[in-house]
């Protein structure tokens, strides 16, 4: 791909992490590295109760605590003006579909205030704020604050929060339902149910997971009173975002507040936004006029991070009697937790439940509702996981009760390359792909064709083996706005100033290597700078799958800019047009003269007789919307051993095909993929977060009781992929971050269900946990 010896690092080179070197020698500066001289320490008390009415809160003993300065409730922050925090419900993007309510009805949103006011509404809500000299003070006074509660009825599955005698959360809204919204077309879907052969039915929950980020949040405020100015050191999905979300909550001009970001240890989604804390220790610094730090304990974490998935689905899937796609229908109920804080999973699913086949017509009844849960936020392929799993798991049932190959009933029914564009029937376009070629190439990588022997093999070891095959679409769209500023120094270094955020995907290699390709710059001398908002004016923050895909451009249009702008430079030097000066391998060339991009940089800083836009620093900007979505796209096998005497689940093999477009570094590419496979699979089989149905309490408040996956859970993958070139990209480049996960769930599931078929099992909910799994094998024998 690269024949150019001056930039062997460029797009298309597995080129090893250049952050790497930092981070495993300890180097790394994560969001609790941050100190100040005098800070003090904050501890936050929580709420043990599900649902209760604050009825009086007493800091007087605390507040007795030799080093305790300050015991802060709700009363203190509503009376200092704090606003609660500024939720963006549904997606940003325009090509992500509208969620209007069928009755003409507004959403329902209700106020997340940062410290409860007058009730808490989930386990771990915050009810008071100790500040003080050690963490240890904190604590200890934390024990000592009084608060009264008035219990009340609480409801945390989401299939009961829709129930007409369940407990509500928001009085003002009558219900836990805060919106309802009908996608797709009614009278064409029951048109084409009432001429199907067949109707495959599926009624499954897509259960509640965490986040679980290896570096737990921490925060740093800093207010300095000679200024008014604060200072945030904390970690998140992106800096630009937080300021202006702290600058609004806090009530100060966005100019005075900075947000400072570094090394970021894992977002997933979940992280990708403001949270109280970081509100409340920037308030509690301004209000004692000194610095306040922040830092979870996992067991913290567990009650306090924003969670994911948790989506309720009835869906049917008609066919008719060649096994040809008729109709799709159903309804999906998004749990939000306590906390209207994002919807966008339920409408990023809802909009593609129908994934890349050719699904003439479709409707689906979309409510998101609220829970005495944790808030959910999205994560790692928001919403998509969960609606290619109901989709792909309706294919194999459909095809294990009407009798089809369900490798046959895939192929019959995949868009074809020549429908590409491609309008689906609930509002979405897809751009371009080559969906039949990828599954083949997975089919082939995944030795379909030999797994019967490997069957037969397992079953005379008293194994039971199965294999699946799932097909997946992701959306990528996000904040549509992204911005670059590029700059070329006389000293040999070439800085990027972008606004988007690495929380482990390696952007200080692969957006350096971007700055090579385009420029011809060795790669080493390529600065990425990010995270501090007193330097990047603009940016949307890591999400979505559109960190590449945004970066890419505004790199690229920049980097442009400064080649334009350094030919009218090397003219003036060298004596001749900006017409006849050539860029060739990181030199602009005239005749038999050349300088190199460094040389024009200093001739721009040194010479006094240049134009007003060619003076030093050699800079461009590149601030630009992408309105357009990308739609990565793929094909994942697995195969199972189960134990039948145990239930456990091994992972035996894992082939995948993602379309990522061009392939920017092909190896990052890969790792990005084995961690989405790793997060897909953990939620297939073990990871959960579990509530009491009767009492609200969490009960995985530890990695005693949440389950994680191990290296040791998984074999060596086979990870391909393809480079078809996005239409919707001007460099052809797709996101490649979230394929590893979307089609992991689904592919697992019809993996363990084809391992269990002998006992009659037809599907499993997630988790599929040795348990379920063992209790359907006995149930299967003394059926049989």
């Amino acid at each position: 791909m690269m024949d150019d010896v001056t930039k062997p690092a460029g797009i298309g080179a597995s080129v090893r992490r250049k952050e790497d070197q930092r981070l495993v020698t300890g180097h790394g500066c994560f969001s609790d590295d941050f100190r100040a001289p005098g800070e003090l320490f904050a501890v936050f008390l929580r709420s043990p109760h599900p649902h209760a009415r604050i009825v009086a809160i007493d800091p007087s003993a605390a507040l007795a605590v030799e080093g305790v300065r300050a015991v802060l409730s709700g009363a203190e922050l509503t009376a200092d003006g704090i606003k609660p925090l500024p939720h963006h419900i549904w997606a940003l993007h325009p090509a992500d579909i509208a969620m209007p309510n069928t009755d003409g009805s507004e959403t329902f949103t209700a106020p997340h205030h940062a410290m409860a006011i007058d009730k808490v509404r989930h386990v771990g809500e915050i009810v008071a704020m100790i500040v003080a000299t050690s963490i240890a003070i904190a604590k200890d006074a934390a024990d000592l604050v009084q608060v009264d509660y008035d219990i009340l009825p609480s409801v945390t599955n989401t299939w009961d929060t829709v129930e007409a005698d369940a407990p509500v959360l928001w009085e003002q809204n009558g219900s836990n339902v805060c919106g309802d919204v009908e996608v797709g077309d009614r009278a064409a879907t029951e048109k084409a149910f009432a001429q199907a052969a067949h109707v495959a039915r599926i009624r499954t929950w897509v259960q509640r997971v965490a986040g679980v980020p290896m570096e737990p949040r921490a925060a740093l405020a800093e207010f300095d009173p000679a200024t008014g100015r604060m200072t945030l050191s904390a970690g998140s999905g992106g800096s630009v975002r937080l300021k202006h979300d702290l600058a609004f909550m806090i009530g100060a001009p966005p100019e005075d507040v900075r947000v400072i970001m570094k090394d970021v240890g894992g977002n997933f989604g979940t992280r990708g936004m403001i949270y109280p804390e970081f509100c409340l220790v920037a308030w509690a610094s301004r209000r004692l006029q000194t610095p306040v730090k922040w830092t979870a304990e996992r067991s913290e974490s567990f009650q306090s991070d924003y969670q994911a998935r948790d989506l309720a689905v009835v869906a049917e899937l008609a066919l008719d009697a060649s096994g040809k796609f008729l109709a799709m229908r159903g309804s999906n109920i998004g749990n939000a937790g306590a906390h209207t804080s994002n919807f966008s999973p339920l409408q990023k699913g809802v909009e593609i439940m129908t994934s890349i086949y050719d699904v003439p017509a479709a409707c689906f009844r979309a409510r998101p509702v609220v829970s005495n849960t944790l808030p959910t936020r999205p994560y790692r392929s928001a919403g998509r996981p969960e609606v290619m799993f109901v989709m792909e798991r309706l294919i194999d049932i459909a095809a294990a009760e009407f009798g089809f190959d369900r490798v046959e009933l895939r192929r019959r029914n995949l868009l074809q390359k020549a429908q590409l564009p491609y309008d689906n029937p609930l509002g979405m376009t897809f751009d371009n792909g080559d969906y039949h070629t990828v599954m083949e190439q997975v089919l082939e990588l995944g030795d379909w064709r030999g797994f019967e022997a490997r069957r037969a093999d397992a079953k005379r070891r008293g194994k039971l083996r199965g294999i699946g095959l799932a097909n997946y679409v992701d959306t990528a769209t996000g904040v549509p706005r992204e911005r670059a500023e590029v700059t070329v120094r006389p000293d040999g270094q070439v800085d990027v100033v972008i606004g988007t955020i690495s929380q482990g995907q390696g952007h200080e290699t692969s957006f350096a290597q971007l700055a090579t390709e385009f420029l011809h710059v060795p790669i080493e001398q390529v600065n990425i700078i990010t995270g501090d908002t007193d330097v990047v004016k603009f940016g949307g923050g890591t999400h979505s799958g559109r960190g590449m895909r945004l970066a890419s451009i505004v790199i690229w249009k920049a980097s442009n800019e400064i080649i334009a702008k350094s030919k009218r430079l090397a003219a003036l030097v060298l004596g001749g047009a900006p017409d006849d000066v050539l860029f060739e391998r990181g030199r602009l060339r005239l005749g038999e003269k050349s300088l190199s991009l460094f040389d024009v940089a200093r001739a721009a800083a040194e010479r006094n007789d240049l134009p007003d836009d060619l003076r030093a620093p050699l800079c461009a900007v590149c601030d630009e919307s992408v309105n357009e979505a990308a739609f990565p796209y793929g094909s994942h096998v697995c195969e199972v051993e189960i134990d039948p005497a145990l239930g456990t689940v091994e992972i035996v093999n894992y082939s995948t095909t993602d379309d990522v477009g061009r392939a920017v570094n092909p190896m990052i590419i890969h790792g990005q993929t084995h961690g989405g496979i790793a997060q897909g699979v953990g939620q297939a089989l073990m990871e959960q977060i579990v509530y009491d149905r009767d009492t609200g309490q969490l009960l995985t408040g530890s990695f005693m009781d949440y389950t994680m996956p191990r290296a040791d859970n998984f074999p060596f993958f086979q990870a391909a992929f393809a480079e078809i070139p996005c239409t919707t990209h001007p460099l052809g480049i797709r996101p490649a971050g979230e394929g590893g996960t979307t089609p992991a769930l689904g592919v697992t599931i019809n993996a363990v269900v084809h391992a269990l078929q002998e006992f009659g099992v037809t599907h499993i909910d997630m988790p599929a946990t040795p348990e379920k799994i063992w209790r359907l094998i006995q149930q299967g024998a003394k059926a049989t």
